[in-house]
């Protein structure tokens, strides 16, 4: 099995009871994402843009600023 860098995600069925207006599913996931490493949260986000890419397709980085932050 080639390894890519990319951790293997495995999906849990999660079943919820309730009233559909009263699920609230946004403020669950944030609350589970801001609950996981920042590591495994770049590594997720990453995934899903390679989904989202055509074979050989790189993604544009062109609108992707880096700041450097000072140390005060």
């Amino acid at each position: 099995m080639k390894t890519t860098g990319i951790p293997e995600f495995s999906f849990v069925p999660v079943v919820k009871k309730g009233r559909a207006e009263e699920m609230n599913e946004s403020e669950d996931d944030i609350i589970f994402w801001l609950s996981r490493p920042v590591k495994e949260r770049v590594a997720a986000v990453t995934f899903l843009i390679s989904q989202s890419l055509a074979k050989g397709e790189k993604m544009d980085k062109s609108i992707v600023s880096k700041r450097r932050h000072r140390s005060k």
